[in-house]
């Protein structure tokens, strides 16, 4: 016999008008899936390592967290009228990680990016992080996948992580200095936009100084504009190099703004201001890739603020990707 349902009850539509993120990206399912025949805009993983952080961290968490919120998010930006759902986005699922060596997991990193540049040249690889040790070992990737290739790096960060790798290793402290002292990346062809504070000792600032680091404190940034600081930061690069990277650490936000960071600090950005920056790096015709990290949902209130703005920082992106 048919279930005699109460009057109140509705059947929920499948087949949504709106859908959410969860309804749209396509997620990997394994060797059974056919993903070579469609040309993928995005190429979306996790990268689930924070062994390799300098302060307790459970950022290894967030593709994992990232993945759940997607349900509470739209695919269409009011704010620029944008619908997303018009990107072919895939999501490969999470870089293998070994359970106690931080090289072997480092080198996972680094062939997945080789791979998917080789594999999927014409989309753009977005990492969801992980500690910041992993920007190194995926620009890395990018690099061997594109040798003959100049590559520079928009960073939004409160630190310079120019860290000493003799004292430090690569650890989340140190994957600038990393790709600077293995000749990935010349240090005048990256941008640290977002410094502030009493978070930067001195032998940093006399590293990225001798390194021709361009460092854009906050409040320089403030003072001149976020999205012109950015816009100008692109328009310089694009001038020097081939291809552009962005990281996000999301550290750079202010304290109140995200409390579930391993290293968060007053004085930092706003979310609108990060979004703002966000859009107009997005912008880039030279975009070669992207990643967020140093965001630990373990850490965060019971409202998930800082993981919800993760991923409206990942949407924002792909808002200025589409509107390129």
């Amino acid at each position: 016999m048919p279930l005699d349902l109460p009057s109140f009850y509705w059947q929920r539509s499948k087949n949504s008008q709106d859908p959410k993120l969860k309804d749209w990206i396509i997620q990997y399912e394994g060797h059974n899936q056919d993903i070579s025949s469609t040309v993928w805009d995005i190429l979306l993983f996790g990268v689930p390592l924070s062994r390799s952080s300098i302060s307790v961290s459970g950022a290894s968490e967030f593709p994992d967290f990232f993945r759940r919120a997607w349900k509470g998010f739209s695919t269409y930006n009011l704010d620029y009228d944008t619908e997303l759902n018009e990107l072919n986005v895939l999501d490969i699922g999470d870089v293998q990680m070994h359970f106690t060596d931080i090289s072997k997991s480092h080198a996972n990193i680094k062939e997945t990016m080789k791979g998917i540049k080789e594999e999927f040249p014409r989309s753009l690889p977005v990492a969801i992080g992980g500690d910041h040790s992993i920007t190194a070992m995926l620009v890395s990737g990018m690099k061997e996948a594109f040798p003959e290739q100049r590559i520079g790096i928009i960073q939004f960060d409160t630190h310079l992580d120019l860290r000493d790798l003799q004292d430090h290793g690569p650890t989340n402290g140190t994957p600038i200095r990393n790709l600077i002292e293995h000749g990935i990346v010349k240090g005048n062809h990256v941008f640290n936009i977002g410094l502030h504070g009493f978070f930067n000792g001195q032998s940093l600032l006399r590293y990225a100084h001798d390194h021709g680091l361009n460092m854009v404190s906050l409040k320089q940034a403030r003072r001149k504009g976020i999205t012109e600081t950015v816009r100008l930061a692109i328009q310089e690069l694009e001038e020097k190099v081939d291809l552009i990277y962005v990281t996000i650490d999301m550290d750079v936000l202010d304290i109140a703004f995200a409390p579930g960071v391993p290293a968060s600090t007053p004085g930092g950005m706003r979310t609108d201001e990060l979004f703002d920056a966000v859009y107009e790096a997005g912008k880039s015709k030279k975009l070669c890739g992207m990643d967020i990290v140093c965001l630990d949902p373990t850490k965060d209130l019971a409202a998930q603020p800082t993981v919800k703005a993760g991923v409206y920082t990942f949407l924002t992106f792909l808002t200025a990707f589409i509107n390129r």
